[in-house]
């Protein structure tokens, strides 16, 4: 239990549960088998096509959970497609021997680009106080155990400057940032897909620009271009970043405890 991918499945477990239970996600339950299995299925392929020791399940069941958190389809086909795309792309590109994007934000793009028949809901998280404490709560415990926060930390703190910002530029009372802040699915992209260790830079330096750019570019798609999901959408483009940082300011590339040996990717 030391390998912090089970706090990871364990919270984005509960995250499903009780958003399918409580909050009415929508859920549908032969997308989020055809997701898991997919995801197993591909991950296990590409580990015996590139030769790794062992299978190892945990990254696939993180990136299934969090597939079937954030998209939106109808078709189980495109939801098996989006988990075999995640997986993938892990095993294929990769820069400085490590993958490039986070899976499950580079298959959920992919879709949304490619068919008007996948989207994000960010609505149906709602805008809570008590939603917006619990997953900060839940992500914090999950970022500790990763020892790599601070790309959650400055993209949230680059977001909240900019949506004060321009509250108090445009003359909006202090209630509409407030309000954007506690929006469910901007905390879950926070903590469970920027925070991604294996995607981040290398350094707490790296990890702090990287934070930072990814809000900017989030604020520019979101409120000058008018596009929903900035956020998900700046973390693909900003990902083309990552090598570059890390060839500037080098450092150690992390591995989860079960692949210091090389055992999974």
């Amino acid at each position: 239990m030391t390998d912090p991918r089970f706090y990871q499945i364990a919270t984005l477990s509960l995250l499903v549960a009780w958003g399918s239970t409580t909050l009415g996600f929508g859920i549908r339950i032969e997308n989020a088998l055809a997701i898991v299995t997919t995801a197993l299925a591909t991950q296990w392929f590409g580990s015996r096509l590139a030769g790794l020791p062992r299978f190892d399940p945990l990254s696939a069941i993180i990136t299934s959970l969090s597939l079937t958190l954030l998209l939106r389809t109808d078709l189980m086909a495109l939801a098996s497609l989006a988990s075999a795309l995640a997986i993938g792309s892990k095993f294929l590109l990769r820069a400085n021997n490590k993958h490039i994007f986070n899976p499950a934000n580079f298959a959920i793009v992919v879709l949304m680009l490619a068919s008007d028949r996948a989207w994000i809901s960010s609505g149906q998280w709602g805008s809570t106080s008590l939603l917006a404490v619990l997953l900060i709560g839940l992500g914090l415990l999950v970022i500790s155990r990763a020892k790599r926060f601070e790309t959650t930390l400055f993209f949230l703190g680059g977001w909240a400057v900019l949506v004060f910002a321009r509250a108090a530029w445009l003359g909006d009372p202090l209630a509409i940032p407030l309000h954007q802040l506690q929006n469910g699915a901007l905390l879950v992209f926070a903590f469970f897909m920027i925070s991604d260790p294996v995607t981040a830079p290398n350094t707490a330096a790296g990890r702090a620009i990287f934070g930072t750019l990814v809000a900017t570019v989030a604020y520019v798609i979101q409120f000058h271009f008018y596009l929903p999901s900035g956020p998900v959408l700046a973390l693909i483009g900003c990902a083309l970043t990552v090598p570059i940082i890390d060839r500037c300011l080098s450092g150690h590339r992390y591995r989860w405890r079960a692949t210091s040996k090389g055992a999974t990717a």
